[in-house]
């Protein structure tokens, strides 16, 4: 029996392992870095073990820190969460060796599933249905499109796509580099793209007794850079005869290779419904959610159970329902999806009535709180923010809801395309396969859910808001309003931006009531925080928060992050024309020019990474590169120049 569980990762799933041994009395330990040292997973752990440094290389990567934090802490067993060491054979030995508990499969199966190259091959000779391997340096025209896979690792990493020849020698190397970077091991392959597949993948559990569970199927087609989006459980697009066909390859694919504990068997499946391995994850995934709810099962506790030498039951119990999980990420549309790094001031998701647990309702489950700083060094994942309902229609519904009236101040997020997708009737009709994004336009997906005119509004409430705040703070004995002015036709003046556009607030408390300039509003109350207008006869709540010169409104029509436009400009603050500044902190990991160079728009300057994920830092224009300060391994802060186009001339 299990009774002390070190969890060898960091955040939203360290925090859902341990809220299962809470339930199952077993002790926790987490680790943590320094980056992480006020991390909620670390705060909630019965014992934490620090791992000094940040990047996970130094930390979460380092199998024998993780070891030692288990013999210090007397954990007899270690989950390895998913990522950094989750399908590490190595790692797995090493926990095994110092007498620990391994909650994982044998490192044998992880170890054969580890490498893309040499899985399709064992699967083939087992009779699950696979694609064929293609060399890169043999490839043909006949051959595309294609995708760059890198053999070890996954998430969407060291993926590229290739359309022509001419892109595959760059693409090779980026897939090479991040995967090397990512997982540590450069090696990538090449396999047939199939433009409009579905992802499909099937939950498996499997005891030392011999049992093998096909637990249920889950569709995670909408992929952006093939990191996954949306999920959910079942598959839209799956019927009865081709569910037991998949579920008999995923029984084949765990046979295969002796597997013992929780897995997912990935496939691609084409519009005609044939189907072929991709990959299998020796772990939890994690999209688990979306099968626990439509299930009832508690995944982590049957892993728990499966690694103490308990047997399953002969068969999983039937699903119910539907389930659909998001995953919420720190990342801003209109900046190319650049990662965002922060404080997230507040993070409120309403009507949350089920956390880290399985079941009907609406689930949360995130390594962030209100107050947490979302750094450089990990993923930008915030939260999966899942629910369950009888029917699809009605799980698509209560979520798109429960996002749009979330409150996320700090950083800018993927919430308003998440919304955009439970919304649209293309998701609603099931039509949701991987060129989903490419068919919609992901740029029309991603338009904000406040339109111009709640801007407008928004910006009306905060100028309101301030000036409440500014009343309730004044320290003079009069009961004037603040701006109050003796001429009428002098109004208050405040300008804010949202993005790329400005919105002017002209305003007077006068005895009539509140005059503001082309609003038509009426005002009912004005607090520091909130704000209750009349629009057409219509009343509006505005909650109003402020961090860092910037206004927060929320309100039943969209949330506006407004920022207040300087009184007066700083000459010193403006860059030189065609400067390139980092969008977020980073490391540049390599250079494609040399000052002096010629260069086309959209030609690479340099890749930058961060967040675990390289980022292609292009020409805006065509010109010479007249300064390129920056080289490569050095660290670089948000607004580093890092390289100057200027024209020819």
């Amino acid at each position: 029996m299990i009774q002390n569980l070190l969890v060898a990762n960091r955040g939203e799933i360290a925090r859902r392992v341990f809220r299962t041994c809470r339930d199952a009395g077993i002790g926790t330990v987490a680790v943590f870095s320094d980056a992480d040292a006020a991390a909620p997973h670390a705060v909630e752990a019965d014992a934490a073990v620090r791992l000094p440094g940040n990047a996970p290389s130094e930390t979460y990567l380092r199998a024998e820190l993780l070891v030692k934090a288990a013999a210090e802490t007397g954990a007899d067993a270690v989950h390895p969460g998913y990522g950094f060491l989750s399908e590490n054979a190595a790692f797995a030995r090493a926990v095994l060796d110092a007498g620990l508990t391994w909650v994982g499969p044998p490192p044998e199966a992880i170890e054969t599933m580890g490498s893309k190259v040499e899985s399709k091959r064992l699967m083939a000779a087992a009779g699950v249905p696979v694609l064929s391997e293609l060399d890169p340096a043999s490839v043909t025209s006949d051959d595309l499109p294609l995708l760059v896979k890198a053999s070890a690792g996954g998430g969407g990493r060291g993926m590229r796509v290739v359309r022509s020849l001419g892109e595959l020698a760059e693409a090779v190397e980026g897939a090479s580099a991040e995967a090397g970077s990512a997982f540590g091991d450069p090696t990538v392959f090449c396999e047939r793209y199939l433009e409009t597949g579905r992802h499909i993948e099937v939950q498996v559990l499997a005891d030392r007794h011999g049992t093998v569970w096909a637990v249920g199927e889950r569709e995670c087609s909408i992929q952006r850079r093939h990191q996954k989006v949306v999920e959910e459980a079942p598959s839209p697009f799956v019927d009865a005869a081709m569910r037991e066909e998949l579920f008999e390859a995923a029984r084949k694919a765990a046979k295969a290779i002796d597997y013992v504990g929780a897995g997912t068997v990935e496939f691609l499946a084409g519009p005609d419904g044939r189907f072929y391995f991709l990959e299998m994850n020796t772990r939890l995934q994690v999209e688990h959610p979306v099968t626990e709810n439509v299930t009832g099962l508690d995944l982590v506790a049957l892993q728990l159970r499966i690694a103490e030498g308990e047997r399953l039951p002969a068969g999983p119990p039937p699903t119910a329902g539907h389930s659909i999980e998001v995953r919420l990420y720190a990342e801003d549309p209109a900046a190319g999806w650049q990662p965002q790094s922060g404080t997230l001031h507040t993070f409120e998701v309403p009507d949350v009535d089920r956390t880290f647990t399985h079941g009907p309702g609406l689930r949360l489950d995130s390594g962030f709180e209100s107050g947490s700083v979302v750094g450089v060094h990990y993923d930008p994942m915030l939260a999966k923010v899942i629910t369950w309902a009888p029917t699809r229609a009605e799980a698509a519904r209560r979520l798109a809801k429960a996002l749009a009236g979330a409150k996320i101040h700090g950083v800018v997020t993927n919430r308003d395309l998440l919304v955009n997708i439970l919304r649209h009737e293309a998701f609603l009709a099931g039509e949701t396969d991987t060129a989903f994004f490419d068919r919609h336009g992901l740029d029309t997906l991603a338009a904000p859910l406040a339109t111009e005119d709640t801007e407008r509004l928004s910006a009306l409430a905060a100028a309101l808001a301030d000036a409440a705040g500014n009343r309730a703070s004044a320290t003079t004995q009069g009961r004037l309003p603040s701006g109050w002015r003796n001429v009428r036709s002098a109004g208050q003046r405040k300008v804010f931006t949202v993005a790329d556009r400005e919105h002017e607030v002209v305003y007077s408390l006068t005895r009539d009531g509140l005059r503001a300039d082309g609003f038509g509003a009426e005002l009912v109350s004005a607090e520091p925080g909130r704000v209750v207008l009349e629009v057409a006869g219509v009343r509006r709540t505005f909650e109003v928060a402020r961090h860092d010169g910037v206004s927060y409104v929320d309100s039943a029509l969209g949330s506006v992050a407004l920022t207040a436009a300087p009184r007066f400009a700083d000459p010193d603050a403006a860059l030189a024309a065609g400067s390139l500044v980092a969008p977020m902190p980073g490391t540049v990991v390599r250079l494609a020019v040399q000052a002096g160079n010629t260069v086309k728009a959209g030609d690479p300057l340099l890749w930058l990474e961060a967040m675990k994920m390289e980022h292609r830092i292009a020409a805006p224009a065509d010109g010479v590169v007249t300064e390129l300060p920056v080289t490569v391994g050095q660290q670089v802060e948000v607004g580093t120049i890092l390289a100057v186009v200027g024209d020819e001339a």
